[in-house]
């Protein structure tokens, strides 16, 4: 059984990319997005495209300790210049229809998972 202090949040993100658009939508965000997510979030657990079921989709998962932890990082990332140039390319790329958030957190016998390594 997990304690309080090994427990994480879990921010999973799903994004739903028009119709043949996820190969672009994963360029442009190894390009602009996923370098400037690692120095604030670091890597994340689990980066995906789906291969059947809901197709056109790209899920992926950020572990942070806590809610504070997740607002502290998501708000310094914010105010990068490069996340400002990747939010204005996804913009202009218009691959994406849809987003869906979910915050959660793992059952009490889940295996530990591990704070990410951050990139600086």
């Amino acid at each position: 059984m997990l304690s309080k202090e090994e427990r994480v949040l879990l921010d999973v993100r799903t994004y739903t990319c028009h119709p043949g658009r996820v190969p672009a939508q994963l360029e442009l965000y190894k390009k602009y997005g996923y370098p400037v997510q690692l120095r604030y979030m670091g890597e994340p657990l689990m980066y995906a495209s789906a291969e059947s079921g809901e197709l056109n989709t790209i899920t992926h998962v950020w572990v942070y300790a806590s809610a504070a932890d997740r607002e502290d990082k998501r708000a310094r990332m914010a105010q990068d210049p490069d996340w400002k140039i990747y939010l204005a390319e996804n913009i202009k790329g218009g691959n994406l229809a849809s987003q869906r958030t979910v915050l959660m957190t793992p059952a009490s016998f889940a295996p530990p998972i591990p704070m990410p390594k951050i990139h600086t």
